[in-house]
């Protein structure tokens, strides 16, 4: 007995916007079917002293002291900008007419 017919994998299709054919609507059921089972399978597992857990592996993240430190020379900066004015790098206005 399949878990999932192919009306509902015509309708999962049509909700991601996919048009398959009735050739791939039978093959998608089969994988889908298959996949479902394997998933199932899970069910039958003992978890009763399993400690629920959020990620599969012991991790944290490692993280640096946010200290501030001395940023680049204004001169260093400016003389990999295309245009720069008054010590700004120069952009193209996007918001209004130019001064």
């Amino acid at each position: 007995m399949s878990r999932i017919s192919e009306e509902q994998v015509k309708h999962v299709a049509n909700l991601a916007r996919l048009a398959i054919s009735e050739e791939e609507t039978e093959k998608l059921t089969k994988q889908l079917d298959a996949i479902i089972t394997f998933a199932e399978q899970l069910n039958e597992l003992d978890t009763e002293n399993v400690e629920p857990t959020y990620h599969v592996l012991d991790m944290k993240n490692v993280l640096r002291e946010d200290v501030p430190q001395q940023g680049l020379p204004r001169e260093e900066v400016l003389k990999n900008a295309p245009e720069h004015q008054d010590g700004q790098i120069k952009v193209p206005n996007i918001m209004g007419k130019e001064d």
